[in-house]
């Protein structure tokens, strides 16, 4: 059993029992390609990202998340946008947290560092992106991914 469980607009999810405010980021290279992880809990393709400490901003998040999942250190550079659809709950089952969407998506560069997996990242790589559609993810992923590719550079707020 998968140890993350994405639900969207699901009447039989599991009632969210917390918020926690996190970021992802939407890291491209010179060549314009996204850097991606396959993630360990759930073998998605996902962008880096995760909670925000207590103590961090977004930004230091951001850039701490990153380097811990792929190896890479990223400058922040922007904002997609912030996502906290209650309607997409996120179900842990190593603790039974179940969480309600909270994400800030920023964007980077690459600043240092090499792809390297981790505990959270079976695969790192960066994937040009015309070939994202042939990737797994979760449509909250692919979502945030649409939003930073469109010609609309305004922040998008759910």
């Amino acid at each position: 059993m998968p140890g993350r469980i994405d639900y969207h607009d699901d009447p039989n999810a599991p009632k969210p029992n917390s918020m926690v405010p996190s970021v992802n980021v939407i890291v491209v290279n010179d060549d314009g390609d996204i850097l991606l992880i396959r993630r360990t809990d759930n073998d998605n393709w996902a962008l880096p990202g995760g909670a925000i400490d207590l103590g961090e901003s977004a930004a230091q998040a951001a850039v701490r998340e990153t380097q811990e999942e792929t190896g890479i250190t990223p400058e922040i550079t922007g904002l997609v946008g912030i996502y906290t659809d209650p309607q997409h709950v996120i179900h842990y089952t190593s603790n039974d947290e179940v969480r309600q969407e909270f994400s800030i998506v920023l964007t980077g560069r690459p600043v240092s560092g090499w792809p390297t997996p981790s505990s959270e990242s079976s695969e790192v790589r960066w994937v040009p992106a015309a070939e994202i559609e042939g990737y797994t993810m979760d449509r909250a992923m692919r979502r945030r991914i649409a939003r930073y590719l469109s010609p609309d550079n305004a922040p998008e707020i759910t």
